[in-house]
C-alpha cells in the first residue's frame, strides 16, 4: 500500500486535543518553574544572600505586577494572531530569565530579573492558555478549560517536591539552573507546535468589530466584573498564603498545617469537577455570586473554628474546593457574557486587577492580621470582603442592547 492509502488525515478534533494536551503540560511546567519553585527556595535565597525574606518576596511580587500590566498587551495580540508566537516567545524568555534570577550578583539585578519574569508569566500562564482553548473549543470550552485546570492544578504537587529534592543536593542557584533547562526543553517545542488555525470570528460570538470591545470595556457591567474579580481574588489568595499561619495559631504543628494546605489542593481539583453542572443550571452573574458567596462562607468558617484539628483540616478542604471553582470562573467570566471574539483583550483587562490583587494578597493579608490581632480575625474580614464581591457580582449583567450572552 502507498503512504496515502495508510495515512489517515489529522482531524480538527485531533489537533484540538493535541493542543489541549500540550497546554496541560506547558502550564504545569511554567507555573511550576516560574511560580511554585519560589516559595520553596525563598528561605534559601534569603539565607545565602543576606537579603531579608520580605525583600526577596517583594521581588517576586514585582513579577506579578508586571504580569498584570503586560497581560493587557498579550490579550490584544491573542485576539489578532493567536497563542503560538506569544507563548513560544514567553517560553524562550523564561530560560535566560530564570538563569538571571539564579545568578544575579546584586539585589537590584535580582529585582530586575523577576520583573522580566513577569513578562514570561504574562505570555505563558493561564490567561493566554484560556484564550486559546476558549477560541478553539467554542461551545465546548468549559470541558477543555476544566481539563486544563485539573491537570495544571498539579503544578505545585509536581514542582514543590521536585524543587525541594533538587535543593537538598544543589544550592538554590544550581536548582534554578536545572529548572531553567526544564522549562526550555519542555515548553518551547510544545508552544511552537500550536499550529491550529486561529478562528478570527470566534464561535457563536456576540462581539464583532474592534469598537465594540472598547465599548464593553467601559460598560458598567464590565467595570463591576473587574471589581468583583479583584475583590474575590484578593480574598481567595490571601487565604491561601495565610492559611498555614492561621492553623498554627490554632494549635496545629507546621507539618500538619502544611498537609491541610496540600489537601486543600485536592479539594481544588474536586471543586473544578463541579463547575460544568453549575454552569448548566445558572446564569453567568448568578454563578459568579454563588461561587464568591461559597468562598466567603468557607473562609469565615475556617476563621471561626477553634478546634479539633480534624475539623480544621476538613474546613481547609472546603476552602480549596471553592478556590478551584474560582479559577474556572475567571476563565469563563468574559466569554459567558460577551462571547469569544474579543476574549483576549477583555480577559487581559480583567486579569490585570486580579493579578494585582494576587500580588498584594501575601503582604496585605499579613498586614491585616497584625492590625486585627491575629489570623482568625483576618479570615473573618476576608470572608466579609469576599461576600461584598458576591453582592457586586449581581451588577455584572450586560445591559439590554449591549452584545451579550444570555445572563
Amino acid at each position: 500500500m502507498t503512504d496515502t492509502a495508510v495515512s489517515a488525515p489529522v482531524t480538527p478534533q485531533a489537533r484540538r486535543q493535541w493542543a489541549l494536551t500540550a497546554l496541560c503540560i506547558t502550564e504545569i511546567t511554567s507555573w511550576g518553574v516560574l511560580y511554585y519553585a519560589f516559595p520553596v527556595l525563598a528561605p534559601s535565597i534569603s539565607l545565602d544572600t543576606g537579603w531579608s525574606l520580605p525583600a526577596v518576596t517583594g521581588a517576586f511580587s514585582v513579577s506579578q505586577i508586571v504580569a498584570a500590566v503586560a497581560g493587557i498587551a498579550v490579550g490584544r495580540w491573542l485576539d489578532r494572531r493567536g497563542p503560538r508566537a506569544v507563548m513560544t516567545a514567553g517560553s524562550v524568555l523564561a530560560v535566560p530569565t530564570v538563569i538571571g534570577i539564579a545568578y544575579a550578583p546584586t539585589y537590584e539585578l535580582f529585582l530586575l530579573a523577576w520583573a522580566v519574569a513577569g513578562l514570561a508569566m504574562a505570555a505563558t500562564f493561564y490567561p493566554p492558555a484560556f484564550a486559546a482553548l476558549t477560541r478553539w473549543y467554542g461551545p465546548d470550552r468549559v470541558r477543555a478549560l476544566t481539563a486544563l485546570t485539573l491537570v495544571a492544578g498539579l503544578a505545585s504537587t509536581v514542582f514543590a517536591p521536585l524543587t525541594a529534592m533538587l535543593n537538598q543536593h544543589l544550592d538554590w542557584r544550581a536548582t534554578y539552573l536545572v529548572l531553567a533547562v526544564v522549562v526550555g526543553v519542555v515548553t518551547i517545542p510544545l508552544h511552537a507546535s500550536l499550529t491550529l488555525p486561529w478562528p478570527q470570528d470566534g464561535h457563536h460570538d456576540h462581539v464583532s468589530g474592534p469598537g465594540v470591545a472598547a465599548v464593553i470595556a467601559r460598560s458598567r457591567a464590565f467595570l463591576a466584573l473587574l471589581a468583583t474579580m479583584a475583590i474575590g481574588g484578593f480574598g481567595v489568595y490571601a487565604v491561601v498564603i495565610n492559611q498555614v499561619p492561621l492553623l498554627t495559631e490554632r494549635g496545629l504543628d507546621t507539618h500538619l498545617a502544611a498537609w491541610a494546605l496540600g489537601l486543600g489542593g485536592l479539594g481544588q481539583v474536586l471543586g473544578r469537577l463541579g463547575y460544568a453542572p453549575l454552569q448548566r443550571h445558572t446564569s453567568p452573574r448568578g454563578r459568579t455570586a454563588i461561587i464568591l458567596a461559597a468562598c466567603a462562607a468557607t473562609t469565615v468558617l475556617l476563621g471561626l473554628i477553634p478546634s479539633p484539628p480534624l475539623l480544621l483540616v476538613a474546613a481547609a478542604v472546603l476552602v480549596g474546593m471553592t478556590r478551584g471553582v474560582f479559577t474556572l470562573l475567571q476563565a469563563t467570566a468574559v466569554s459567558d457574557r460577551w462571547g469569544t471574539a474579543a476574549y483576549g483583550r477583555l480577559s487581559g483587562l480583567l486579569s490585570a486587577p486580579l493579578m494585582l490583587a494576587i500580588a498584594l494578597a501575601p503582604w496585605g493579608g499579613a498586614a491585616l492580621a497584625q492590625a486585627l490581632g491575629g489570623y482568625p480575625a483576618l479570615f473573618v474580614v476576608l470572608g466579609v470582603m469576599t461576600a461584598a464581591g458576591a453582592l457586586l457580582a449581581l451588577a455584572t449583567r450586560p445591559r439590554a442592547g449591549q452584545p451579550a450572552s444570555r445572563c
